[in-house]
């Protein structure tokens, strides 16, 4: 009993300094520093944390990829080009760029996941407001943060979450299609307008009309051709039930290759400019799920969801979809994602309550700065960028933001 409390309250307390940055040291440090602490203690074995290590190399091939792609556009000027081309159509109106890049976060998300939107589109973005000569930029650097949650469940490749919870049973995309339509559709909307609604005093100026649109090399061009794609491949993927990580890493690394020799550039200068400790992070998460896994939690949540059951399936339903909602909050959607999934399939639920899982993990995370990985890849690439928002900042847009979606989600599960 004693090692399981000593467990929890490492885990804790690794991902409240994650949240807090204190000495503005990285996520990795900390979470790579607790599960360090649980291995050197002997809170957990190191045969448990290497088997949690290897439980994220899928997720850890997918980020290689995504990096690589997006750092080779960056380096192109791709994203410049882009957002030459936003402004151009926004014709000086806050709003329609508001709704173009909420429309362009939409795409991404779907077609590319959740965490290429945070590492490929935030710097368009943030590359737009520039152009545009936008005073505060954060607005819309917000949309990426929560258009990547909100649309992560139009189709399985959108959130890795979603592989996770279904394990090697993901519905064909047709089912999956049919299952998420509507609660996609809700969440898309709910979440745009109440994301206007927390930042509508800022979209009342108008920004800059004269943009010059640069000339987009040809690195540039095969970076785009890159990302199209990557979107292509992860589709096929996703349609023929095979993991994405690995297809992922190959396209990255083969354009990063042919982009780097066709421009000459340098790949050890571009190399250099990728925040690399992303996937010590996600890592050292991986262990501390892992240790938390050991104090019995894997079990309690399957008796909870059959004593819960044989009670109500609605109150299920609500309890369960809310309850992983707050919890992704606490430790993270893609590791709270795994402890659901892997007691939902024990458990044998029926498969709203198995949907209404799906959604509190992927919704949920709007909450809070540390909810997915998505958002803490967004607020990697937004220091790098020179922005900053606090875990209290976001918390209380994010408040606002989430719950009428997660509840407007959730409840469409009965149409």
């Amino acid at each position: 009993m004693q090692i399981n409390l000593w467990i929890w309250i490492i885990a804790l307390l690794s991902i409240f300094l994650i949240i807090l940055r204190p000495f503005k040291l990285s996520e990795a440090f900390w979470a790579v520093g607790g599960a360090v602490i649980l291995i050197t203690f002997r809170l957990i074995r190191p045969f448990d944390a290497v088997n949690g290590v290897t439980k994220g190399i899928d997720v850890y091939l997918f980020l290689t990829g995504m990096m690589l792609l997006a750092e080779v556009a960056r380096t192109e000027k791709l994203f410049d080009w882009l957002a030459a081309l936003a402004v151009s159509y926004s014709k000086g109106s806050c709003n329609k760029l508001f709704l173009l890049v909420y429309a362009v976060g939409i795409v991404t998300t779907v077609f590319l996941s959740n965490d290429a939107t945070a590492v490929v589109l935030t710097p368009a973005v943030f590359a737009a407001a520039k152009a545009a000569k936008v005073e505060k930029p954060l607005p819309y650097l917000l949309i990426c943060a929560f258009i990547a949650n909100a649309a992560s469940f139009v189709l399985p490749i959108s959130n890795p979450a979603n592989l996770v919870i279904y394990g090697k049973q993901i519905p064909p995309l047709r089912s999956w299609l049919k299952m998420y339509s509507i609660p996609s559709l809700l969440s898309i909307v709910i979440t745009y307008s109440a994301l206007y609604i927390t930042q509508r005093r800022f979209l009342t100026v108008r920004i800059e009309t004269n943009i010059a649109i640069p000339k987009l090399s040809p690195g540039g061009k095969l970076a785009g051709m890159g990302i199209l794609l990557s979107a292509i491949v992860l589709t096929i993927c996703s349609a023929l039930d095979i993991s994405l990580g690995l297809p992922t890493a190959i396209t990255g690394i083969t354009i990063f290759t042919i982009v780097t020799l066709r421009s000459q550039l340098k790949p050890v200068f571009v190399l250099k400019q990728i925040s690399w400790a992303v996937l010590p992070m996600v890592a050292g998460l991986f262990v501390i799920v892992e240790g938390i896994n050991r104090t019995g939690l894997l079990t309690l949540a399957k008796n909870w969801l059959s004593q819960s059951l044989s009670k109500s399936v609605p109150l299920t339903m609500w309890s369960s979809g809310f309850g992983i909602a707050l919890i992704s909050n606490f430790m993270n959607n893609l590791p709270s994602g795994l402890i659901a999934g892997s007691a939902v399939q024990a458990a044998a639920v029926p498969q709203i309550i198995q949907r209404s899982v799906l959604i509190g993990v992927d919704l949920g995370p709007n909450l809070s700065v540390t909810g997915s990985l998505a958002t803490i890849l967004w607020l990697v690439v937004l220091r790098r960028e020179g922005e900053q928002i606090s875990a209290w900042q976001f918390l209380k847009i994010g408040f606002i933001v989430m719950l009428p979606t997660l509840t407007a989600a959730i409840a469409s599960l009965w149409i």
